[in-house]
């Protein structure tokens, strides 16, 4: 049986390939897209949702997020994904029709969630704000989730601040209701990132993938996630792999807490692997991938859009 599965993502370059893997892939049925700011402004997000779907010829219905985080102010990546976010293709005119009116995002999650027959998985390769507000509004929905797989966090130094990575950065409060929330949380920390680098082999052997590797190949040369002549680090990608092939990752148990208070550790994601704060176990956390074998899942992933 397939996994229900509601998706939230900002694409974002390295959103559009993990959502394309998940759309295309048997094990599971995304039921629900949220278009979360993040990457870019939710305008830009939600039009690339809209446009991806579009041009990969599916008809997941997609909701619009919210605007911004909980408290802070906004943050993006635009220099890293390009100003509309997905720079470097030209994708066809979004399907708007998939575009559902009138719902926020948290009452859109409830639904599929309380009228599943399943227990629905949540996939989070954003900031978390819909989430949280989901958890805070329906906490009477958790019963039927089965878990949380993100992208996020660092167990080092971060890509945002000196120990934040962006999605946790972008709504560290979100983040912390998230974790918070006792719902079983898989992590694919930005570490993993540094490791499955997508070397510039690898982007040939894609862009003769059809057309969705050619429109990623295309992608590709626009993001400035890594280096297109020396590595690619398709971060959310990993989220997916875990969702879908987790063999390919040693995982280690952990109390994650993230930091909510004003100065440099803002948005950091501290992760207590040795029980040093003698909390709870809340998440699973991703510390290595067998890169040989992401990069041939990767290669199959991708035929499958094909």
């Amino acid at each position: 049986m397939t996994k229900p599965v509601i998706l939230s993502t900002d694409p974002g370059i390295d959103d559009a390939v993990a959502i394309s893997i998940l759309l295309f892939d048997p094990q599971v049925d995304v039921k629900l897209i949220a278009a979360a700011a993040g990457n870019v402004g939710i305008e830009q997000t939600l039009n690339n949702v809209l446009k991806l779907e579009k041009f990969l010829g599916k008809k997941v219905p997609v909701v619009e997020g919210c605007k911004r985080a909980l408290i802070k102010a906004p943050v993006d990546a635009a220099s890293v994904h390009g100003k509309s976010g997905m720079d470097g293709y030209d994708f066809p005119e979004p399907d708007l029709d998939l575009l559902l009116k009138d719902t926020t995002a948290p009452e859109a999650i409830h639904k599929v969630v309380a009228n599943s027959s399943e227990k629905v998985t949540l996939v989070g390769i954003a900031p978390l704000t819909d989430f949280a507000l989901y958890i805070r509004l329906y906490p009477e929905d958790l019963a039927n989730i089965e878990e949380l797989v993100l992208m996020g966090g660092c167990i080092g130094r971060g890509n945002y601040g000196i120990y934040s990575e962006f999605n946790i950065a972008g709504d560290p409060e979100a983040a912390k209701i998230v974790f918070e929330s006792g719902l079983k949380i898989r992590v694919a920390p930005l570490e993993l990132g540094f490791q499955a680098l997508v070397k510039p082999e690898i982007s040939e052997q894609i862009k003769s993938l059809g057309s969705v590797g050619d429109m990623f190949y295309s992608l590709f040369k626009r993001y400035r996630g890594g280096s297109f002549n020396t590595g690619l680090k398709i971060y959310d990608a990993l989220a997916a792999g875990i969702l879908l092939n987790p063999t390919m990752f040693d995982f280690e148990e952990a109390y994650v807490d993230i930091i909510t208070d004003q100065g440099p550790t803002n948005g950091a994601s501290l992760m207590d692997f040795n029980n040093k704060l003698n909390k709870p176990v809340n998440a699973l956390i991703g510390k290595s991938v067998n890169v040989d074998e992401f990069i041939a899942w990767f290669i199959e992933a991708i035929k499958k859009t094909c």
